[in-house]
């Protein structure tokens, strides 16, 4: 395992952080103890779900059951009508 001072560490950080790529861990010290240790993360890539309508199908239907919502164009096409372009 790797140590470096605080100092090191906030002067010369690009190769702290080749260090990592290296090592999986680096030791941090101050007045030579340990105060913390940097460790590598490896990020993988999320794994998304794709979007399934069927899927969504079910899940409207366990969330809202058989209500029936009125439609809201009636309403926006008379507000449109009552604004005038200039």
């Amino acid at each position: 395992m790797k140590t470096m001072t605080i100092r090191a560490l906030r002067q010369r950080w690009p190769e702290a952080e080749a260090a990592l790529q290296l090592e999986t861990e680096i030791l941090i010290t101050r007045d030579s103890k340990p105060v913390a240790k940097l460790v590598r993360v490896e990020i993988q890539p999320a794994q998304r779900k794709h979007w399934n309508p069927e899927e969504h199908r079910k899940w409207i239907k366990k969330v809202y059951g058989g209500r029936v919502f009125s439609s809201s164009d009636d309403e926006l096409a008379a507000d449109r009508a009552e604004r005038s372009l200039i």
